[in-house]
């Protein structure tokens, strides 16, 4: 009963969710084949974690990994929009070949409930915000369609085969080792990398487009109140702030609290992006107990002292490296 299995758990929400269930003395298994995941991010728990580098494609693999777990985390995923437009086949793999076999090893093996790490970006562009659950679904690049697929997935196992699922919607998550130079980073990764480099990011479009950012370390939490909340099997719920910022006014705010004025560049809206995206946690709040603790200045100051320290330590490995080679 203390078993977890955390797919894609090498990765950056993966292993925040790692180290958080470590924090509670569980004993965690994961499964990742590090095409995007990166085992230096479970350093920290490295004695505590027990890595499989298993691709969900492979059934008979992840299948006996998964068989008998307490509850099963599922986020590994090819996460890019523009990837899953410019090559469909791998990210179509991925999501829902890979995803339809996590829940078919769940249910053969008694697993007690699959957490499943679905997109907002199944909303596609609505004309009312927040997003509701209630919202039909209007996804506009294959990568949403996969993650909308895997959502009715979990219902389907849920009702067909005596399997509690429950899926969240992740909302623009952010945080420490979200790794700016990977073609799935998300924005905020590569701002801060400009930030600290002094050089001017590239926005896509006009800068206007809105996001609803959500701490990792809040998500983490939500995930795991998930996995314990009674009555919420088949369903799924929004993992946002409900707040939302514009490009425009994160890069401003990011060069507020570093004092620095370094004016963004702009580039052609990329195809499959949503314009605005808001979270109504309302659901989340009454029936999961979310409650998200970090604002979105807090969350943005916490990520960009990571990286500046992370970057502190990659320098100072360099350096030590050339004297020794001298």
């Amino acid at each position: 009963m203390n078993r977890y299995v955390v797919t894609g758990g090498a990765g950056f929400i993966g292993s925040a969710l790692v180290r958080g269930l470590s924090a509670e003395g569980r004993r965690v298994h994961v499964i990742d084949n590090l095409s995007t995941g990166n085992l230096d991010n479970l350093e920290e728990v490295a004695d505590q974690v027990t890595v499989h580098e298993y691709d969900l494609r492979d059934y008979n693999r992840i299948a006996p990994v998964i068989a008998g777990a307490y509850r099963v985390f599922h986020l590994g995923a090819l996460p890019s929009v523009p990837k899953s437009i410019q090559d469909p086949v791998p990210s179509h793999e991925a999501n829902i070949d890979g995803t339809f076999n996590v829940f078919r090893a769940a249910a053969d093996g008694k697993v007690g409930r699959v957490v499943y790490a679905a997109s907002s970006s199944a909303y596609g562009d609505t004309e009312v915000l927040p997003k509701v659950e209630t919202m039909a679904p209007r996804p506009k690049s294959p990568y949403a369609v996969q993650k909308l697929v895997g959502e009715y997935y979990a219902s389907a196992f849920a009702t067909c085969f005596d399997l509690e699922t429950v899926s969240l919607r992740f909302f623009n998550v952010f945080g420490p080792r979200q790794d700016p130079t990977s073609v799935y980073s998300g924005v905020l990764s590569i701002f801060m990398k400009c930030l600290i480099e002094r050089r001017s990011p590239t926005i896509f479009g006009d800068g206007e487009q809105s996001r609803d950012f959500t701490y990792v370390e809040d998500v983490v939490v939500l995930l795991i109140k998930a996995s314990r909340a009674n009555g919420v099997s088949g369903k799924v719920f929004n993992a946002g702030n409900g707040n939302r910022y514009t490009l425009n006014q994160t890069w401003k705010l990011l060069q507020k609290i570093e004092g620095v004025e370094i004016p963004a560049l702009y580039g052609p809206p990329r195809p499959g992006d949503v314009r605005d995206s808001q979270a109504d946690v309302t659901a989340a709040v009454a029936e999961l107990g979310h409650q998200p603790r970090f604002t979105f200045e807090q969350g943005l100051r916490l990520t960009l002292e990571w990286y500046r320290a992370d970057l502190a330590r990659k320098q100072s490995g360099r350096k030590a490296g050339a004297s020794v080679l001298v």
